[in-house]
């Protein structure tokens, strides 16, 4: 069976990560969502919450499961006997990133492979913190994620109003 892992904060996750993941989830048997803690990044979510929208989200793909997680991703991956990693690439700027964590991945793990993925175009610009910026100054967000993440958005920034 081919499994691989889609790791990532998702504070919160966007159309383009479901289409990452949709996109993954045709190119593997299984795909295992791997909601990372990283408190580093001060996410808006907890990680349960997190979980809890990406699992809600996720439902119309049968072959996808999430997870949280916390820690090094190679030893998650060879727990989980997953073969690969898929990363998003929406602009030449992650790729430098990306690229640098995939060669210390590979030193790490060198039978683990990591996948870019590019979403489609009309997701390229979009990304978890924009969306936050957006949602947190009351603008819609609905055009970016998918309407219960959008709710759990006016929820955390607007509670008064919910």
């Amino acid at each position: 069976m081919r499994h691989c892992i889609y790791p990532g904060t998702f504070d919160p996750i966007t159309y383009g990560h479901l289409d990452v993941l949709a996109r993954a989830s045709r190119l593997f048997d299984k795909v295992t969502v791997a909601v990372a803690a990283n408190p580093g990044k001060g996410p808006l979510f907890n990680q349960e919450r997190r979980l809890e929208l990406v699992r809600a989200v996720s439902t119309h793909l049968p072959n996808v499961h999430a997870t949280a997680f916390d820690g090094l991703l190679v030893e998650f991956a060879r727990a989980q006997n997953a073969i690969a990693v898929i990363r998003g690439i929406r602009a030449l700027s992650d790729f430098e990133f990306e690229f640098n964590m995939a060669l210390m991945n590979r030193h790490l793990e060198p039978d683990l492979e990591t996948i870019f993925v590019m979403p489609r175009e009309t997701y390229s610009y979009t990304s978890s913190n924009l969306v936050k910026q957006v949602a947190k100054l009351g603008g819609d967000v609905r055009h970016f994620v998918p309407p219960i993440v959008a709710d759990a958005l006016q929820i955390a920034y607007f509670p008064s109003k919910a």
